[in-house]
């Protein structure tokens, strides 16, 4: 029976997501292509053999336009007979072209294919793809929500009040997600993974002297007269320092078969073991990762005591946090090298990023399962499991 392994993972430092952004001179194209160069000449695999490349982009306009991934194949060097494509499930793109790579090597429609990402919200600002006085839902879904949907950031507060979570919990992970990611950079173990880009050697937006008290003085980042109507239960605990940066960024994982690796002369880092993806409510927007752990532990045959590592995007602490309290998970296993508050959320980028990361602590850590769920804009979310080799 075929498996599906990652036989590379790399990222991109992750640089702020705005003009002097020291990313913010690099074209995105030119960020995906970096990553691709650099599982080439890490595994030293031929080009001209890989299947597919799987890209995600939220952002599909400007110069994240016209199949992102495919040009930056071509940038990377790897002959014009490989192919690419670029996907947006929203903030899981990326990990949703892991789910689409790894399954296509386990129908043995592909021997070797490449699942990445990349975004430069410096260059293409979010919702740069909705034109002023556009409406991207359409009558059907007014009808059908007619109270209407919400900003992602309403939606984290939301989040916030329906889980009883205080401005002081919030603030207290997010502090802590800058500390441990800190204590990485500082440890070496992000070495192995980031591939230094133009002098660029570490993520911008990791401050190491964040703490509650610092955040505290920060002021809630969506009030909103309307909403505070509408849902009069918000508490409006949700700031810029609770919540993920803009970001610049890209990363690569690189997927095969055990047998075409044992052929090749490349050593897996992991299997990918299950996987899901589920719909919820789109109100509140991000609270699909609860339902997708369930699912894909139910697929696994594990439970929440079979995972010795999680990596939850930290869209919002409050995401991460009602998951923990639905789910009953160890925080001391979550985002273990610091997330998305203090490592960046370059949303196209983020689900290979996150795998890269999980991949190279598993490998540190000697984590024989680890699981990966990230919340993704309209309710959705993708999870799956990684299995050491």
């Amino acid at each position: 029976m075929r498996d599906a392994v990652i036989v590379e993972a790399v990222r991109t430092p992750v640089g702020k997501g705005k003009p002097g952004g020291a990313l913010a001179h690099v074209h995105p194209v030119e960020l995906l292509a970096h990553t691709l160069r650099a599982l080439v000449e890490r595994t030293g695999v031929d080009p001209a053999l890989i299947d597919d490349v799987i890209g995600g982009t939220v952002d599909q306009v400007g110069e994240q336009a016209m199949n992102t991934t495919r040009y930056a194949a071509l940038s990377a060097g790897f002959p014009e007979s490989v192919p690419a494509t670029t996907v947006d499930r929203q903030c899981g793109s990326s990990q949703q072209a892991v789910h689409f790579a790894a399954q296509g090597v386990l129908a043995g429609a592909y021997d070797l294919v490449v699942a990445c990402g990349v975004e430069s919200m410096s260059r293409v600002p979010m919702w740069s793809n909705v034109p002023p006085g556009t409406d991207p839902f359409g009558p059907g879904v007014a009808e059908r929500y007619r109270e209407g949907l919400v900003p992602q950031g309403i939606s984290a507060e939301l989040i916030a009040a329906k889980w009883s979570l205080t401005r002081e919990r919030l603030d207290g992970f997010a502090a802590a997600s800058h500390q441990k990611a800190a204590a990485a950079w500082d440890a070496g173990l992000f070495d192995a993974e980031v591939a230094p880009l133009d002098g660029v050697a570490r993520d911008e937006s990791v401050r190491p002297g964040s703490s509650v008290e610092t955040l505290a003085g920060l002021r809630p980042a969506y009030h909103d007269p309307d909403f505070a109507e509408r849902f009069p239960q918000i508490e409006w605990n949700i700031t810029a320092g609770n919540a993920s940066p803009l970001n610049d960024g890209a990363a690569a994982v690189l997927i095969t078969s055990s047998e075409t690796a044992a052929r090749l002369g490349l050593r897996p880092l992991a299997r990918l073991h299950s996987f899901a993806v589920t719909g919820s409510d789109p109100l509140l927007m991000l609270t699909g990762v609860i339902p997708a752990t369930e699912k894909v532990l139910r697929r696994a045959a594990l439970t929440l005591d079979d995972i010795d590592l999680f990596e939850v995007n930290e869209a919002f602490s409050s995401v991460v946090l009602a998951w923990r309290q639905e789910t009953g998970a160890d925080l001391a296993k979550v985002n273990v090298h610091g997330g998305a508050i203090a490592l960046g959320h370059p949303l196209g980028a983020s689900g290979a990023r996150l795998t890269t990361t999980l991949v190279h602590a598993m490998h540190e850590r000697g984590a024989r399962y680890a699981l990966q769920t990230m919340c993704e804009a309209g309710g959705l979310a993708n999870a799956m499991i990684l299995e050491n080799v």
